[in-house]
């Protein structure tokens, strides 16, 4: 996607194998994202010396919702509005939840909790220049 913009700038990369963006402690190894700390969010550590690093291209759904209705502006939607699915992915070795869209054409419904899925760059709706980090199932 040698044209497409990120929505969020340094949250994640969009080469063919994109990755999120996010920090490391130092000091005991707690992972963090977004990558905006100044400091370890670990209460037990006052490390200060986080490094960035690309994190797990895969994990499993640990909780999802489908939104049924269309944001209220300024949010973007697609005209006519689609249902779309929402789900917080776990990284098992960061042991971290991230939240992210559900890849565009995947099964809403065939969509459950311990699903494996994988980190794919979409655009933030179909037809814009602006993409963003989504979560597809794998088979």
């Amino acid at each position: 996607m040698p044209d497409a913009a990120p929505a969020v700038d340094g949250w994640f990369t969009t080469t063919d194998q994109p990755s999120l963006v996010g920090a490391r402690c130092s000091t005991c190894g707690t992972y963090l994202f977004p990558p905006t700390a100044v400091f370890c969010p670990n209460p037990a550590c006052d490390g200060t010396d986080l490094e960035r690093v690309e994190l797990s291209r895969t994990g499993t759904i640990w909780s999802y919702t489908i939104n049924h209705y269309a944001p209220p502006p300024p949010a973007v939607s697609p005209d006519p509005y689609e249902p779309y699915g929402v789900a917080a992915v776990e990284l098992a070795r960061e042991q971290l939840v991230v939240l992210g869209k559900i890849a565009d054409g995947a099964d809403l419904d065939a969509l459950t909790v311990g699903m494996p899925v994988e980190l794919v760059v979409e655009p933030v709706i179909p037809g814009s220049d602006e993409v963003v980090w989504k979560w597809r199932p794998v088979p």
